[in-house]
């Protein structure tokens, strides 16, 4: 069983893609390619961000620091 990537790596990841499709010496069908790749990794990331918030939102909330978290740019 391969271990999963971390977050900072699935970011580095996802910014190497970004660069080589900003390049533009990428033929067409690989550009697809690192296209439908890079949605992934940013769904996964996502997920992981939304999935952080809320335990930090748990967090707080049981400690009784915050009441109303809310992070920076969350769309909620």
């Amino acid at each position: 069983m391969t271990k999963a990537k971390s977050f900072e790596d699935q970011i580095q990841e996802l910014e190497d893609i970004i660069k080589k499709l900003e390049s533009g010496d990428v033929p067409l069908d690989e550009a697809i390619d690192y296209f439908t790749q890079a949605m992934k990794l940013m769904k996964t990331c996502d997920e992981k961000l939304k999935g952080a918030e809320e335990q930090i939102s748990k967090i707080l909330t049981e400690d009784g620091t915050l009441k109303d978290f809310k992070v920076e740019g969350s769309e909620e």
